[in-house]
């Protein structure tokens, strides 16, 4: 009796070691993913500001062009000969 309680013990001690060692492997690879997906989401999100950017650098310079057009025409005193779109002559 005794040696066969000693091998379930041995071979029980054995299983929960294996056990415990997967479950290491399997934290660190949940790890590694999660450290990939913050990597994807920062790249992401990095693109998304040089977009932005983008969109803002030509939206100032859209508007400094309209700008400058405004102050030709109130310097010459003419009117624009084709249609703003929103409001025609």
């Amino acid at each position: 009796m005794a040696s066969i309680s000693s091998w379930e013990n041995s071979k029980q001690a054995s299983i929960e070691a294996e056990m415990k060692k997967m479950e290491e492997a399997l934290e660190k690879k949940k790890a590694q993913y999660a450290e990939k997906i913050k990597n994807k989401v920062a790249i992401i999100h990095k693109a998304a500001e040089e977009r932005r950017a983008l969109v803002e650098a030509k939206r100032g310079q859209q508007l400094l062009k309209v700008e400058e057009e405004a102050a030709r025409y109130r310097a010459t005193g003419d009117l624009p000969k084709k249609g703003t779109g929103w409001f025609q002559i």
